[in-house]
């Protein structure tokens, strides 16, 4: 262990080497220097240890464990004596959820329980667990956002999973009393995501002159928020949320994915043509939109980065990406 790091700040950060936690490690992990950072990642499709830009950097440790593997989660546990966690690993695409439900219940239950009941067991200091807004479920298009006191209402196995989850979390909090926070943020966009995923998919698929498929008619309604902005957000949270509180971390930017796709389209040069229209999926949430005001005025937070600009970098992101193959 380099001689700086603070033995009060080993930070188990699962997923580290995923879309939002490598942007989480790359950033965080420079600002504080003296915190370790035991990144714990099964590297799965979405998550590349080349997502991690600090490889060589002294507080960073890595481990290849899958967090449903109980036995070798102990293992670093006792290797590293964490005392906090950053709990991001999750399955997180719902077409793949309907697809097969019982991979995101392991991951996402099962998986957390693992690491709450460690938690509990090596007297864990801080657990901040990252959520989404999808455990609100849908929106029409003129219902106010979600506020933290919204009920869970979750329309499909993903949103389903990382509810539970969030259940899971409160449970130990409020037995326990496990000291925890949860974040749910709004959809998150930016360089390292999985190129499954709605933008990454269409910059690369225009990249490659093809057409983007559109659910329905492109209606459905987003909050995007830039992962820059997701990792300030969680930071403050982490240090200054409040023992047992959700915070909202909304993106204050929504748009129909046709308006998306539209934008896309401007960043290639290219126009409609380069649209298909395809079936709607199964139980399919119309919108999505969180009020922000809680974690505004507890803490100072609001998304500094525009749609636009967001955009512009993450398309030049994944074009580079793609000239290198």
């Amino acid at each position: 262990m380099p001689l700086k790091i603070k033995k009060d700040k080993i930070i188990l950060v699962t997923g580290g080497a995923g879309f939002i936690g490598s942007n989480y490690v790359n950033i965080i992990s420079k600002k504080y220097l003296d915190y370790l950072f035991i990144i714990v990642d099964c590297l799965t499709k979405a998550g590349s240890k080349d997502n991690i830009l600090v490889p060589d950097q002294k507080n960073i440790i890595f481990e290849k464990t899958n967090i449903k593997n109980i036995i070798r989660l102990e293992k670093i546990f006792k290797k590293h004596s964490p005392t906090h966690i950053i709990h991001f690993a999750a399955e997180s695409h719902v077409d793949a959820s309907i697809k097969n439900p019982t991979l995101f219940i392991e991951t996402n239950i099962l998986g957390t329980n693992n690491l709450l009941v460690l938690a509990q067991k090596y007297k864990i200091r801080r657990f901040h667990h990252i959520s989404t807004d999808e455990v609100y479920g849908s929106l029409s298009k003129n219902d106010k956002p979600f506020t933290e006191n919204s009920p869970i209402l979750p329309n499909n196995p993903y949103s389903a999973s990382k509810a539970a989850a969030d259940m899971l979390v409160r449970a130990h909090n409020k037995t326990f009393e496990l000291n925890t926070v949860i974040t749910r943020s709004s959809n998150n966009y930016g360089p390292h995501q999985d190129i499954t995923k709605l933008i990454p998919r269409f910059i690369t698929l225009l990249l490659e002159n093809k057409k983007v498929p559109l659910y329905s008619r492109g209606e459905h309604i987003r909050e995007w928020l830039f992962v820059e902005d997701h990792i300030d957000a969680i930071d403050l949270v982490f240090h200054n949320g409040k023992n047992g509180e959700i915070y909202n971390i909304p993106g204050l930017s929504e748009h129909t994915n046709k308006e998306i796709a539209d934008l896309l389209l401007k960043c290639a040069k290219k126009d409609d043509k380069h649209i298909s229209y395809v079936s709607d999926r199964p139980g399919h949430d119309f919108r999505y939109a969180l009020n922000g005001t809680k974690i505004q005025n507890e803490l100072g937070w609001k998304p500094k980065i525009n749609l636009e600009s967001g955009m512009k970098r993450t398309f030049e992101y994944y074009k580079k990406k793609h000239e290198k193959k």
